[in-house]
């Protein structure tokens, strides 16, 4: 049997393969130098300024605050319930599209802009037509419902 020949392509694929294992090796080891592994508790540490940004110092204890925990609110305060004494309310009709089936009421007492569809009305309504209507809970607010004219 012959001696296999070396040709300048496999040389070159020899080469590339060396280098690449170089590489990956260099790559490891500088890893390993760069390590987070074995800090210190201190090292790890950050911190939040009077100021709320991110510190590697401690704070200053002389500009510390004593603060109860029952003060400290997580998440949303729960809505009181309100006690309606009258659920009908007054308004004036400032935008319908009949072509839509819908429109907005401002409310006279709060001054509030209310959603209004034609489901939600019992006689037909236009613009600057005086109402009197409920409120009920939809899917993005309060929306008008059982709608009369006046």
């Amino acid at each position: 049997m012959g001696k296999p020949v070396e040709t300048f392509s496999k040389k070159e694929r020899e080469k590339k393969k060396f280098k690449k294992q170089l590489d990956k090796k260099d790559k490891a080891e500088g890893r390993k130098a760069n390590s987070n592994k074995g800090k210190s508790l201190e090292d790890m540490m950050a911190y939040i300024d009077e100021n709320g940004n991110i510190t590697s110092s401690p704070p200053d204890q002389n500009k510390r605050k004593i603060m109860n925990a029952e003060d400290i609110q997580i998440g949303v305060p729960k809505q009181e319930n309100l006690a309606f004494a009258d659920p009908v309310r007054n308004g004036i009709v400032v935008f319908y599209n009949e072509s839509k089936g819908y429109g907005f009421i401002k409310d006279l007492a709060s001054q509030e802009s209310i959603f209004a569809h034609a489901n939600g009305l019992t006689q037909a309504i236009r613009e600057n037509d005086k109402v009197t209507f409920e409120t009920g809970q939809g899917a993005k607010g309060l929306n008008a419902i059982k709608v009369k004219k006046l």
